[in-house]
């Protein structure tokens, strides 16, 4: 007597087939589901690292295109290149390389 008291109290609409099938399905989606709400936010945390990381490359590449545009305009410029990076010298010129000394 007391149940069927307790389940009359429940508005009509609450006991409707459609609506438990409705919450059913949107529980199972939201918390059992491979994309469940956890996955979510796991996956747009990564697809913000990934946009950070996107536009840090792209500002390095623009950086390394105006390098090179400058170094192949240039032939002061790369050689200055070619002598700092490759060690490059002259036929008959002597090149030092000074080394900072390690701190103790």
């Amino acid at each position: 007597m007391q149940l069927a008291n307790l389940f009359n109290r429940v508005p009509r609409f609450l006991r409707s087939f459609y609506f438990l099938t409705g919450l059913t399905f949107l529980i199972w989606m939201l918390l059992f589901d491979a994309n469940d709400l956890l996955k979510q936010y796991e996956m747009f945390d990564k697809y913000r690292e990934l946009q950070e990381q996107k536009e840090y490359y792209t500002g390095k590449i623009e950086e390394v295109k105006q390098d090179r545009a400058e170094l192949l305009s240039s032939p002061e410029m790369l050689e200055k290149f070619a002598r700092e990076k490759y060690v490059m010298k002259r036929p008959g010129e002597d090149v030092f390389l000074l080394v900072p000394a390690e701190e103790e």
